[in-house]
């Protein structure tokens, strides 16, 4: 479960537990809660748009392909509040796929 893995991923950046930078709700969003299955308390809206989609198959949440269009509508990795850590610690891999996406671009 997607969850479950990466919540039992040690931390690379324990800085950010506690603070506010790192967890915000907006109850008031017209889609809140947009994904089931985390408390309405503990629900994170900081990632609305998941940093992770672009990883592809190596995000490491729980998603299905559509007609060849990832489909995350079951996953809840980027809104659990303990996962602040893990998306920021993988900003280094999305960048370097960006990077391997503009050296394939004509």
């Amino acid at each position: 479960m997607d969850e479950d893995r990466v919540q039992s991923e040690p931390s690379k950046q324990e800085y950010w537990r506690g603070k506010a930078f790192a967890f915000f709700t907006n109850k008031a969003c017209e889609f809140f809660p947009c994904h089931t299955g985390i408390d309405p308390d503990e629900f994170n809206c900081l990632f609305c748009y998941c940093p992770l989609y672009a990883l592809g198959d190596k995000c490491g949440g729980r998603f299905t392909y559509i007609n060849d269009i990832k489909d995350c509508s079951n996953c809840v990795v980027p809104h659990r509040r303990g996962n602040y850590g893990y998306i920021t610690g993988r900003f280094n891999e999305i960048v370097e796929a960006m990077r391997e996406i503009k050296r394939a671009a004509p």
